[in-house]
C-alpha cells in the first residue's frame, strides 16, 4: 500500500469511523432501565442526546476537515515527489565512466559487467573504440552482430568495432536496462593513448569522472566507496589500483616498505622520475596491495587513504581540477606510440590538488597481455622535461 493510501485508511479514516460510531452509540441510550425510571428522565436524557448528537457532529466535521486538509498534503507531497523526480532527470549522472578500447572484446565485456553490479553513484558510461578495420572495412577481429544498447557514434571509421560483439552489446544493454546511459564512439585514426584519453575527457559533462581501463573488474560498492573517498578527502582524485590476483601466493615484502598512510588531509605533492618516492610505485606491483590490506586493517565498510606515486587503470578525478590542470592536453607533444600519459596527468593534478590511493582496492585487473608493448616513450619524462620524444 503506498504511503498515501496507509495514511487515508488508517490514519484519517479512524478519525471518520470514530466520530460515526458515536453517532451509533445513541441507539443503546436507556436499554436495561425500568420503564418509569426511563420515563421520569426523559426530558434531561433527550437534551444529553442532543448535546451528544450536536458533539458528535462536530467530531465529524472536524474529522471532515481533517481529512480536506490531509488531501491538500498529500496532493502536494505528490507534487514534491513529481518536482523531485524532474530534478533527478535533469540532474544527470554523478560520474562519468570513460573506456578507452581497441579489440578488447571479452576484457571490455567483463569491464561491463563489473559496472552493472555496482549500486551508487548514478553514472554514465562512455567508451572510446578505436578498433582498426581490415581490407573489407568491417573491424577487424570481431563478429558481426545487432546495434548494442544505447548511442553508437561512427567517427573516422568504418561503422561495427567492439560495440558490434554480442557479449559487448549483452552488457551495454543491461546498463541500459538499468538506466545507466551508455555511449559508444569510434575513434580513429589513432593518435596514441594521450588523444584518445582527452577526446574522453571531452565527452565528459559530470563532476567526476573515472578513468577506468577495458581489463578491470570492479567488485560491487567500489565506485561508491571511491566516489566517498574523494568527497571526504578534498583532493584532485583517488586511485583503486588492479590487483593481480594470480600473484596471491607471491608474498614481496620488500616492494611494501614505502607503504604510508595519509593521516591528515591530502596534500599537494610533486612528483618526478627521480623523486625518492617514486617508490612507491611498487606498491601496485603484483598482489602487493591485497598483502599491504592484510597488514592494514579497514574499517568495516570503511576505506583507508595513502600516499602514491601514481595509480594506474581506475581513477576517480574530480572533472574540474583534472580539467584546470589541463586534462591529457600534452598528447600533441608525443609520439603515437607511447605510455605514461595516465601518470603524466595525475602528476598535473597531485601538483595542485593533491591525489591518493585507497584500500580496499576493490580492482582486479584481467592479466591479459598489454596493449601497450613499445613503452621506450614515457609521457611522462615528455611533459616533465626530462627527454625529448623522439
Amino acid at each position: 500500500m503506498s504511503e498515501p493510501s496507509r495514511r487515508w485508511s488508517g490514519e484519517w479514516g479512524a478519525s471518520v469511523l470514530g466520530g460515526l460510531s458515536g453517532l451509533g452509540g445513541l441507539s443503546g441510550l436507556g436499554a436495561g432501565e425500568p420503564p418509569g425510571a426511563a420515563d421520569s428522565a426523559q426530558t434531561p436524557r433527550t437534551a444529553d442526546a442532543g448535546a451528544t448528537v450536536a458533539g458528535a457532529g462536530a467530531t465529524v466535521a472536524g474529522a471532515a476537515a481533517t481529512v480536506a486538509n490531509a488531501g491538500a498534503t498529500v496532493a502536494g507531497a505528490a507534487a514534491t515527489v513529481s518536482g523531485a523526480a524532474a530534478t533527478v532527470a535533469n540532474a544527470g549522472p554523478a560520474v562519468d565512466v570513460l573506456i578507452p578500447t581497441a579489440g578488447r572484446i571479452a576484457e571490455l565485456a567483463v569491464t561491463l559487467a563489473g559496472l552493472a553490479a555496482q549500486d551508487d553513484p548514478p553514472f554514465r558510461v562512455i567508451v572510446s573504440d578505436q578498433t582498426e578495420a581490415d581490407n573489407e572495412g568491417r573491424s577487424a577481429g570481431l563478429v558481426e552482430g545487432g546495434n548494442a544498447g544505447g548511442e553508437a557514434d561512427d567517427e573516422g571509421g568504418s561503422a561495427g568495432g567492439v560495440a558490434s560483439a554480442p557479449s559487448v552489446q549483452a552488457m551495454l544493454r543491461v546498463l541500459e536496462a538499468q538506466g545507466r546511459p551508455t555511449r559508444v564512439l569510434r575513434h580513429l585514426p589513432r593518435r596514441g593513448l594521450a588523444e584518445q584519453r582527452q577526446f574522453l575527457l571531452e565527452q565528459s559533462s559530470a563532476e567526476f569522472v573515472l578513468f577506468l581501463d577495458d581489463d578491470i573488474w570492479l567488485e560491487p560498492g567500489t565506485m561508491a566507496r571511491m566516489l566517498d573517498a574523494l568527497g571526504e578527502l578534498g583532493c584532485g582524485f583517488v586511485g583503486s589500483a588492479p590487483v593481480g590476483l594470480s600473484y596471491l601466493d607471491d608474498d614481496r615484502p620488500h616492494q611494501r616498505t614505502a607503504f604510508e598512510r595519509w593521516a591528515g588531509p591530502v596534500l599537494p605533492e610533486r612528483l618526478r622520475s627521480d623523486a625518492p618516492e617514486i617508490e612507491r610505485a611498487a606498491l601496485h606491483m603484483a598482489a602487493n596491495l591485497a598483502h599491504v590490506a592484510a597488514e592494514n586493517p579497514v574499517p568495516r565498510d570503511g576505506w583507508l587513504a595513502y600516499r602514491v606515486a601514481w595509480v594506474g587503470a581506475c581513477v576517480l578525478y574530480r572533472r574540474s581540477a583534472l580539467v584546470e590542470c589541463g586534462g591529457f592536453d600534452f598528447w600533441p607533444q608525443l609520439p603515437p606510440v607511447h605510455a605514461g600519459e595516465d601518470v603524466a596527468a595525475e602528476w598535473r593534478v597531485m601538483e595542485r590538488f593533491g591525489g591518493a590511493g585507497i584500500l580496499p582496492s576493490g580492482a582486479v585487473h584481467l592479466e591479459s597481455p598489454t596493449t601497450v608493448e613499445d613503452r621506450r616513450i614515457e609521457a611522462r619524462d615528455v611533459v616533465f622535461g626530462t627527454r625529448d620524444a623522439g
